[in-house]
């Protein structure tokens, strides 16, 4: 296992999409939204293993979930839980930790990877970064992972790659045409009928020098803001200063800031079980179904004359369903939620 290899895990969310299971005190990345026994974030860390150690896992989130952060990855060192001050996207982010990251181990190579994903074929998984990490370290690259579209996503960015000839350096790595906005129905359909269009997966790998330096070029101001601060990094001022110097920041995803600006990114396809859980809805395409559609977390929930839900409890009291179809029902402490899964977009407006 190499010592210049890190992970930063982006855990900053505040989202509630997963109400009544998730709020703004505990979002989705601290729950166990696939009745697993861990949690989003810790099934991330987990799937790590034997890529990168402990001591080089990083985690960037909003300073309300410092201690939800230390509680479930205690494997990580309190000093490589960086706190947000507030939300001003993922560029700053990026752009921080890897200042950070560049002061301890100019020579490092980093993955970064949202908090809230779920990937089902880990083996398959570990290869393609692992392949990524070699490419990404013996070259100036930028690296993405791109995931092959298994149905016209309207939910998903997605990446446009040159698959005429692959790099030199690895047979399944290709230059990246164009990144695209998340599509309509149509054109989605249009994309997934190509072979070189991908899901972007927002998981991304390079080396520290080139994600500095790509800052330097195309998000100088943000850049100057944590370059500034190196003298600091690891002292007592330092989370004083990031309050009071990261609101400064563009309020910019790294997507805008420096991927769809920087000229040698790549992509590396992949086939595994992948899904950005962002609803119920996609929760509920994720788990397995019985043969009347539904999905099930929970011990002890019973089904009647029910079709096409998704069922989700907290194991504390007995549930039984008789009659819909194509439905939520979610019950946690002291909450309950039963609503048409077509319509989960208006659960915000009631809770």
């Amino acid at each position: 296992m190499a010592n210049n290899n890190h992970l930063v895990i982006m855990a900053g969310g505040v989202g509630s999409r997963f109400w009544p299971m998730s709020s703004e005190a505990r979002p989705k990345q601290f729950i166990d939204i696939l009745g697993c026994g861990r949690t989003m974030i810790q099934l991330t860390f987990d799937r790590f293993e034997g890529i990168i150690s402990p001591e080089n896992v990083w985690v960037v989130t909003s300073a309300r979930y410092a201690d939800l952060v230390r509680e479930q990855l205690p494997q990580v060192p309190v000093g490589n839980i960086l706190l947000e001050p507030c939300m001003r996207g993922t560029a700053p982010c990026i752009c921080y930790v890897s200042w950070k990251i560049k002061k301890r181990n100019p020579r490092a190579c980093v993955v970064v990877t949202p908090a809230d994903q779920k990937v089902g074929d880990i083996p398959a998984f570990r290869t393609a970064i692992t392949e990524s990490i070699d490419f990404a370290a013996e070259t100036d690259a930028i690296v993405t992972l791109g995931i092959k579209p298994t149905f016209p996503s309207t939910g998903y960015g997605y990446i446009k790659a040159d698959l005429t000839y692959s790099s030199s350096r690895r047979q399944n790595i290709y230059a990246v045409d164009q990144f695209r906005e998340k599509p309509n129905l149509e054109t989605a359909q249009e994309y997934i009928a190509q072979p070189n269009y991908f899901w972007n997966s927002g998981i991304f790998v390079w080396s520290v020098s080139t994600i500095v330096n790509a800052f330097r070029v195309y998000a100088p101001q943000t850049s100057t803001i944590f370059e500034q601060l190196l003298p600091d990094y690891d002292t007592p001022r330092e989370q004083a200063l990031i309050d009071e110097r990261f609101p400064e920041c563009e309020n910019i995803s790294v997507d805008y800031a420096i991927m769809e600006k920087a000229t040698e990114v790549y992509v590396r396809p992949s086939a595994f079980d992948w899904s950005d859980l962002g609803t119920w809805s996609s929760l509920h395409e994720q788990l397995p179904h019985d043969p009347y559609g539904n999905s099930i977390v929970g011990t002890d929930v019973s089904l009647f004359d029910t079709t096409g839900c998704i069922v989700h409890t907290s194991g504390h009291r007995k549930v039984v369903v008789q009659g819909l179809e194509d439905c939520i029902v979610v019950e946690k402490d002291d909450a309950l939620l039963i609503c048409k899964l077509s319509e989960e977009q208006r659960i915000k407006l009631f809770h």
